[in-house]
């Protein structure tokens, strides 16, 4: 895998302070990112009660897997966290401000907020590097900007060379790791990956795994996973269990997660 550096959390964080460049990195790191305060969802259509007053705080850098079974709310969860949905009472803070008071919501979620979802959802008739470029069309980067960063973000998951292929001509692994890629285009603060290994074989997940890993370490980046999987979940710092729209427990991983560093070098 060729070696390159993303850096996006402290850049952001050089942003907020005016561009000065000396900053805190434990305030930046141990600062929340989100907060779910008394939080609960119904959906009208047939009165289901998906998530009942939870209550939770997420930090910068933080590494947290959400479990449950099917039907736990633990999708729920994922889609208020990443602002695509509203809770029907409670409270949801984007990096501390209530996202009631955020104007431009789809400006905030498509520049702070990466998602990567079990489908891969790449358009099919554009190549990986294509695919790779299209959150960035809301942005100020012009074409070979575009492309130059697009192709810099596919060497960071291992797939320079599958830069042209279309979605058809990649492997199930392959499409996840250029999923990843877009999810990293706009240099998120945040990713979120709803049952992210759930359509891949072993050696696969694992891999998907192992690069969660290497950008977690070498970005500080805040990472959320939804998902099933024993083996995933042990990977992460922090396990929230869903059961019945309700957190069940929220413990540290008996895994082999680990602290966020601030710009390691992502590299094999």
């Amino acid at each position: 895998m060729s070696a390159v550096y993303i850096e996006a959390p402290m850049a952001a964080a050089r942003h907020s302070q005016g561009g000065n460049a000396v900053v805190n990195l434990q305030n930046v790191k141990h600062a929340e990112i989100l907060r779910a305060a008394g939080v609960s969802k119904v959906y009208p259509d047939g009165n289901v009660r998906a998530l009942s007053g939870v209550n939770l705080a997420i930090r910068r850098g933080e590494y947290l897997a959400i479990v449950g079974p099917s039907g736990s709310g633990k999708s729920t969860l994922l889609n208020l966290l990443g602002l695509l949905d509203e809770p029907s009472s409670g409270e949801i803070c984007f990096d501390g401000q209530p996202i009631t008071r955020l104007t431009q919501l789809d400006r905030v979620r498509a520049r702070k907020i990466g998602f990567v979802f079990q489908s891969f959802h790449l358009l099919p008739m554009l190549t990986a590097v294509e695919n790779v470029q299209v959150p960035m069309f809301e942005g100020d980067l012009g074409p070979k900007q575009r492309a130059a960063k697009a192709a810099q973000l596919l060497a960071a998951v291992g797939l320079e060379h599958r830069a042209h292929h279309l979605p058809l001509r990649l492997s199930v692994g392959e499409r996840q790791r250029v999923a990843i890629a877009r999810a990293l285009a706009n240099d998120p603060v945040l990713l979120l990956a709803d049952e992210p290994t759930g359509n891949l074989d072993s050696q696969s997940g694992a891999e998907i795994l192992e690069l969660f890993a290497r950008l977690h370490r070498s970005a500080g980046i805040t990472l959320v996973v939804i998902t099933h999987s024993a083996e995933v979940a042990a990977q992460a710092q922090r396990v929230i269990s869903v059961r019945d729209g309700r957190i069940e427990s929220d413990v540290p991983s008996a895994g082999r997660g680990e602290q966020a560093g601030s710009n390691e070098r992502l590299s094999s």
